[in-house]
């Protein structure tokens, strides 16, 4: 791991971008499985759920209200939980805001989280694409902040039609290592 201020046990902080909301790939819920608002009061249970969902990451319980307390009107919005047949909270996404950007408005998806026990059966695909449809409501473009390890969420994001910011510095480095990594088709076309 590099010694930077983007590194983290996760890797390195890399953004994506998806320069326009068109063609956002329709992807359903498994069966037994929805997505719903996050009501503002059920913020320790999205971050219980972020919390088991993180590999490498130490969270504060405070996470919520950290992230979202700026603005809590918007959270049952843009927050939503991914439920099992029970309405039990087992997944999080936010299509939540980011603003200017280099001049252009952004909408950010923001922590998404799948409980290890429900990972692997599509959720995250199912969750990006409503969380897209919905910024695709307010804004016109989308970005998004991961971390250099997690190869299948960059996966997931890449078929999603995400690209890499390569403006940011140290990018283009982080990229080619991920390019190397995951042989992917929108980074093998890229010039590196």
């Amino acid at each position: 791991m590099s010694h930077n201020s983007r590194a983290t046990l996760a890797g390195n902080s890399v953004r994506m971008i998806r320069p326009h909301l068109d063609d956002i790939p329709q992807v359903d819920f498994p069966d037994g499985y929805s997505i719903r608002p996050l009501r503002v009061e059920e913020g320790a249970v999205w971050s219980d759920v972020v919390i088991e969902a993180e590999p490498w990451l130490e969270l504060s319980t405070d996470l919520f209200t950290n992230e979202f307390s700026s603005d809590l009107s918007s959270v049952p919005e843009r927050c939503f939980f991914v439920v099992d047949g029970a309405d039990t909270p087992i997944g999080t996404i936010s299509a939540w805001y980011k603003g200017a950007v280099r001049g252009l408005d952004y909408g950010l998806i923001h922590w998404v989280a799948v409980r290890p026990a429900h990972q692997g059966k599509g959720l995250g695909k199912a969750a990006l694409s409503f969380a897209l449809q919905k910024l695709a409501l307010w804004h016109e473009r989308a970005m998004l902040g991961t971390q250099s390890k997690r190869l299948p969420a960059i996966s997931l994001y890449l078929n999603f039609g995400f690209l890499p910011d390569l403006e940011e510095a140290g990018a283009v480095e982080d990229w080619r290592l991920l390019r190397d990594q995951l042989n992917h088709p929108a980074l093998n076309s890229m010039d590196l």
